[in-house]
């Protein structure tokens, strides 16, 4: 080869290892790349065979890929092949070569051209790694794992727990996207139907439904679908469909035995508060003290059966996700409490509009808290403060009063640093109801206390 010509200045400076090969496979020629690539001075290269620097388990078929090109009477023949070439350090660096049969009298032997492809290797590597892993999750979950195009004529994808989970096979569903809605209890395919249709305008939802016809249609599922969008156009959604029939039960026979026993308790206990009162008209002294002191009681256990009605609907119906308004959260927290204790001052002028993750519920959690310092403020004319402040991120309702420091055993419930015997010294329930509201809305809370009053801050997930 003419090292003046301009071709041959080309070749050292290209950045693919270009190398010339005889019909055996040695190296007549490899330009500067070599070095950048593989770390060999070209000249080391000269007169090697290649397939002693490929990798055993890619040999013999990058060498079958090479003979073939050189044996054929075909008047072209080209090939790529994709293997690991060994570097000067010991290491393997992986190449994808071009080559064929066009030869040329000046090259003596056939020309490769040779490009570094580890990053796309191992990316591709790692890709099929994961689809295998999650092919495995889906294949041995009891979920149904699903993904359909953005309008919900094409199938995607869906696991194997869709045949039990709805009784029908998922052959069917492939050719009909749609004829899943066909095995939904006839009652909440038009709830099915709604939230499709969200999802195909890009917005996350999630639904309770029955289906599966073989049961009667006795598989409660939740269902929840993420709408995936590009260019701001859905272009598909993904889901799971979990079946909750046994936890649909639990609530059903719970919500039965709150309503006797709530039933039962609020009979009773209206007897004893009815005639302790009527006894306390008819005392005096210590005798109606006592009689009070029943009074009391069974007042504050009426109240507490109440309470637990919210916390029984709380745990048993409240969304898994969903937004509200803080302002909102706020005006309907506090509505009924100015008109019940006409006496005290509820200053909510910071708070402000701002969507938070959480359900309507929230209102009842604000609601125990400033009722809760009102009924133990220090004051007759007590001032409850309830507040906004927001970043980025985040919400801060704050609930600010003028009542002595919360008991400590009361306030561990409140933060959720309790066991189950906490139960037996709390002084009701309203708390543990504040609690588990921004539990289950996925917030947390904080409290603080000196000589002036309480401050309850409530931190919630700002809605994207």
């Amino acid at each position: 080869m003419n090292d003046t010509a301009p071709s041959a200045i080309l070749l050292e400076y290209t950045q693919d290892k270009i190398a010339v090969l005889d019909e055996s496979g040695a190296y007549t020629y490899v330009n500067a790349a070599a070095e950048r690539i593989l770390g060999f001075d070209p000249d080391t290269l000269v007169g090697q065979n290649v397939f002693e620097y490929i990798h055993p388990e890619d040999c013999a078929e990058v060498q079958a890929q090479f003979e073939s090109i050189v044996r054929t009477d075909e008047a072209f023949l080209a090939d790529t092949a994709t293997y690991r070439h060994r570097a000067s350090d010991g290491s393997w660096v992986w190449l994808e070569s071009r080559m064929s049969n066009l030869t040329d009298s000046e090259l003596s032997g056939y020309v490769v051209s040779s490009r570094v492809v580890t990053d796309r290797v191992e990316a591709e590597r790692d890709r099929r790694e994961t689809r295998e892993r999650l092919q495995e999750l889906a294949d041995t979950t009891d979920d149904v794992l699903w993904m359909f195009d953005g309008d919900w004529s094409e199938l995607l994808f869906c696991n194997p727990a869709y045949e039990d989970v709805f009784g029908r096979p998922i052959e069917e569903l492939e050719s009909d996207p749609q004829s899943f809605l066909e095995a939904v209890y006839p009652p909440d395919r038009q709830v099915a139907e709604e939230a499709m249709e969200r999802l195909s305008n890009g917005v996350q939802t999630d639904l309770v439904m029955r289906v599966n016809p073989s049961t009667d249609y006795n598989r409660w599922l939740w269902v929840q679908g993420e709408p995936i969008v590009r260019d701001g156009e859905v272009v598909r959604i993904a889901g799971f469909s979990r079946d909750v029939t046994d936890r649909r039960r639990r609530e059903r026979q719970l919500l039965v035995i709150d309503n006797f026993l709530r039933h039962n308790v609020r009979n009773q206990l209206n007897v004893v508060i009815g005639n302790a009162a009527a006894l306390e008209a008819d005392l005096d002294g210590e005798r109606e003290d006592r009689t009070a002191m029943i009074r009391r009681a069974g007042e504050t256990l009426l109240e507490t059966a109440e309470k637990q009605r919210d916390i029984v609907n709380v745990l048993t119906t409240m969304p898994q996700s969903t937004t509200t308004d803080v302002a909102a959260t706020v005006r309907d927290a506090v509505a009924p409490l100015r008109d019940q204790y006409s006496d005290a001052t509820i200053d909510t002028a910071a708070s402000e509009s701002v969507i938070v993750e959480g359900p309507g519920e929230l209102s009842i959690a604000v609601a125990e808290l400033v009722e809760n310092g009102i009924r133990h403020a220090r004051s007759d004319r007590p001032t409850v403060t309830v507040s906004v402040r927001t970043t980025a991120d985040d919400v801060e309702l704050s609930v600010t009063d003028e009542a002595p420091p919360i008991p400590e055993y009361d306030r561990r419930v409140l933060l959720g640093d309790h066991e189950m015997t906490a139960v037996n010294h709390s002084r009701g329930c309203g708390l543990w109801l504040v609690y588990w509201i921004v539990d289950l809305a996925g917030g947390s809370i904080d409290h603080t206390a000196d000589e002036s009053g309480n401050t309850v801050t409530i931190s919630l997930r700002r809605a994207l």
